[in-house]
């Protein structure tokens, strides 16, 4: 019984090196444009602290955590340069096991254009409302 949560934790704490990784790789110059595109769209959603799907939706609400990010992981990993993904993840096991990596920095970026995005839908909206 207890094994479970043990398994789930694990994962977890993959899924997040996977993430850091992808971070290290997007910033290498060996990585095609198009990667690095989907890469930072990937990596900022698991960074940002804000949802697709609001967590406390039932259900559907841990959707985007279970699916969307692990299969945006998957596809990212299948476009960097499997030597660079390699390299990277070490990097980021190392770093990890140091501490937990923070930039504030990236985590103001994502705000932003979260926020950015809600005003261009609400502006959005309230241009159709208007008509």
């Amino acid at each position: 019984m207890n094994e479970f949560p043990a398994k789930w934790r694990q994962r977890v704490r993959e899924l997040k090196i996977e993430v850091y990784a992808l971070y290290l790789a997007y910033k290498d110059p060996r990585v095609p444009w198009y990667a690095r595109v989907f890469t930072a769209c990937v990596v900022g959603y698991a960074f940002s602290p804000i949802d697709l799907i609001p967590d406390f939706i039932p259900i559907i609400g841990h959707l985007d955590d279970l699916v969307l990010i692990p299969l945006g992981i998957k596809l990212a990993s299948s476009m960097i340069p499997k030597n660079v993904m390699n390299e990277s993840r070490e990097k980021a096991q190392e770093i990890i096991r140091q501490g937990k990596p923070v930039n504030r920095t990236a985590a103001i970026i994502i705000v932003l254009v979260w926020l950015c995005l809600v005003i261009s839908g609400l502006a959005y909206v309230l241009q159709v409302v208007q008509r």
